[in-house]
C-alpha cells in the first residue's frame, strides 16, 4: 500500500477528527464491508478481526487446536507467520524438529507443540502428517522472510490434498504474499485454505490483521460450547476490530489495492527484476532474483533456492551490509534485512531505474 497512502490517511481522519470512537470495540458498517470484501478477494466466508497477523494466526491455532481436539501444528523451516512461538522452527539434517537460531524465550520443548516440514518437499509434508496429531498446517504460499521460495509445480496442491488425507487443517497466511496480485496467491493459484489470515498491508500502515474459516470450521466450533471465545478463547482482544482499524481497512482495500494498483506494480515489479538479471548475466555473478507479483527479492546464490534451508545457507551478511548501505549512501533504502523490494501505487519507472542503475554500479565494483 505504500507509506501514508492518501485515501487512508483521509479516512483515518474522518474517524477521529468528525465521527470519533477510536477504540470503539462494536460492529461497524466499514467492518461489515471489509469482510465482504475479504471474502471477495480470498473466499472464505467468516472473518474476525485483530491488530496484528501475528494475533491473528495465534488465535486461528487455537481454534484449530480446538476442533481438530490435536496438539501440534506442522511448519515449514525458515517460514515466517510473525511472533508465533510454535512456528520459530527448522527441519534438522536427521528430519527433527529445532528451534531456530535466535529465538528467545521459547516456553517448552518445541517438539511438544510443532513439527517442522521442509517447503517443496511433499515426502517430508507426510510424514509430519502422518501420525495423525497434527491439528495446523501453516503456510505462506511462497516463503518470504528467507528471501523469496517459491512453490515448485504441483507441490502447494499436494499439501492440500495431504491435509485432507489426514485430518489436518490448512492454514495460509498471505500477509507477505499478497505481493502477488489484488486476491494474493490464494486467488491467483486457485489455493483452498481451511483457514487464512492477513495482515499489514490491508490497514495501509495503521495496525490491522484478520483471519477467515471455512462454514465447516464454523459448524465444529459450535460443538464445543464450554469454550469461551470472548475471553480466555484468546480469538479477540480489546482493540480487536476497533472503527479506526476498520475505516482504515475499508479505505486500504476499496481505493489502494486496487486491480489497476496491482497492475502497475507488477510491472514495476517485473522491470526491477529485469534491471537485476540484466547486471547479473552482464557481470557474470552467481547471484539470483525472484519475483512474486509486485515483490522482488535476490540472493547470493545461483540457481535460486528451493527450499527455506537452501535459501538461509545462501545469506552473507557482507554483502548484505555493503548493498545496504551502498543504495542507502546514493538514495535507495533496501527492506533493512532483506535485499527485498516491493513496489507500491506511487513507485515510479524512475525509481527502479534509479536502482537498476545503482545494483549495477554496485556489482561491477565487486566483480572487478
Amino acid at each position: 500500500a505504500g507509506h501514508s497512502p492518501e485515501p487512508t490517511i483521509k479516512a483515518v481522519h474522518q474517524r477521529i477528527g468528525v465521527e470519533g470512537g477510536i477504540t470503539t470495540m462494536m460492529p461497524s458498517a466499514d467492518a461489515e464491508w471489509v469482510a465482504a470484501d475479504l471474502t471477495r478477494r480470498f473466499g472464505l466466508p467468516l472473518w474476525s478481526f485483530a491488530l496484528t497477523a501475528t494475533d491473528a494466526n495465534r488465535w486461528a491455532l487455537r481454534l484449530g487446536r480446538m476442533v481438530t481436539q490435536r496438539p501440534k501444528i506442522a511448519a515449514f523451516s525458515y517460514c515466517y507467520h510473525g511472533a508465533v512461538d510454535e512456528t520459530f522452527v527448522v527441519m534438522g539434517p536427521d528430519g527433527t524438529t529445532l528451534i531456530r537460531e535466535g529465538n528467545v524465550g521459547q516456553p517448552n520443548d518445541i517438539n511438544a507443540t510443532s513439527r517442522a516440514v521442509e517447503f517443496n518437499d511433499l515426502d517430508s509434508v507426510e510424514r509430519a502428517l502422518a501420525p495423525g496429531d497434527v491439528a495446523v498446517l501453516i503456510t505462506e504460499p511462497a516463503l518470504t522472510n528467507i528471501g523469496i521460495v517459491l512453490p515448485e509445480p504441483g507441490f502447494l496442491e499436494g499439501v492440500r490434498d495431504l491435509c485432507t488425507k489426514y485430518g489436518t487443517l490448512l492454514l495460509i497466511d498471505e500477509t507477505h504474499t499478497i505481493s502477488a496480485g489484488p486476491g494474493g496467491c490464494t486467488r491467483a493459484w486457485n489455493l483452498q485454505p481451511d483457514i487464512f489470515v492477513i495482515g499489514k498491508s490491508i490497514g495501509g500502515g495503521i495496525p490491522t490483521g484478520a483471519y477467515g474459516i471455512t462454514q465447516d470450521i464454523a459448524e465444529r466450533v459450535k460443538d464445543h460450547p464450554d469454550a469461551d471465545l470472548i475471553d480466555v478463547g484468546g480469538v479477540g482482544g480489546t482493540l480487536a476490530g476497533n472503527v479506526m482499524s476498520t475505516a482504515a481497512m475499508r479505505a486500504t482495500l476499496g481505493e489502494v489495492l486496487t486491480d489497476a494498483a496491482f497492475d502497475h506494480m507488477i510491472t514495476l515489479a517485473t522491470r526491477f527484476t529485469k534491471g537485476v538479471e540484466d547486471a547479473l548475466t552482464q557481470y557474470d555473478v552467481p547471484w539470483s532474483i525472484v519475483q512474486l507479483g509486485a515483490r522482488a527479492e535476490y540472493r547470493f546464490t545461483r540457481p535460486a533456492p528451493r527450499t527455506g534451508t537452501e535459501s538461509a545457507h545462501a545469506e552473507d551478511g557482507d554483502l548484505d551490509e555493503y548493498l545496504h548501505l551502498f543504495m542507502a549512501n546514493r538514495g535507495v533504502l533496501m527492506t533493512p534485512f532483506h535485499n527485498m523490494a516491493l513496489m507500491c501505487p506511487t513507485t515510479t519507472a524512475a525509481d527502479v531505474d534509479l536502482h537498476t542503475r545503482l545494483f549495477a554500479e554496485a556489482v561491477h565494483r565487486l566483480a572487478g
